[in-house]
């Protein structure tokens, strides 16, 4: 089965001029419009999302949706998630990668769960997520179960 995710990125200016904007678009015609640019240490728009947070947002995002989709089909009671995910960026020799990217959800669970069931739950979604199998850098899972 394949399937495929067409999208638009839209860019205009001249690299001629030393500051260029780095500002550009992605769109879809399904989706809303997402404006974006390079980190704000590459001369980049600081309010607009840069590669580095869309490649975090990707892999927390799919990690969550696999997580939800294996907590319901084990019939657990997730309440609540809150992701606080983060990519660090690495250069060795000149070249620079996303090298690590952390999730560090609080995981709210319904009243006597499991926390060593839900651990499992998260640390299993990882095998599944589409995008973590997608990636080479390291990914560090750090959840915190908490009832409520």
């Amino acid at each position: 089965m394949s399937h495929t995710f067409p999208l638009v990125l839209r860019w205009s200016g001249s690299t001629l001029d030393p500051t260029y904007s780095r500002n550009a678009e992605v769109s879809n015609p399904d989706h809303l419009t997402i404006p974006v640019s390079s980190a704000p240490a590459y001369a980049g728009d600081p309010q607009r999302w840069n590669p580095e947070d869309l490649l975090a947002s990707a892999l927390a995002t799919c990690h969550l949706l696999t997580f939800l989709a294996l907590a319901a089909k084990a019939r657990i009671e997730i309440k609540a998630y809150e992701d606080h995910a983060e990519a660090t960026l690495e250069t060795v020799d000149r070249i620079s990668r996303v090298g690590e990217i952390r999730l560090r959800p609080v995981i709210r669970v319904a009243p006597g769960t499991s926390a060593a069931k839900v651990v499992e739950l998260f640390e299993k979604a990882h095998k599944y997520c589409i995008i973590a199998n997608s990636i080479t850098c390291h990914v560090r899972m750090e959840p915190r179960v908490v009832e409520g």
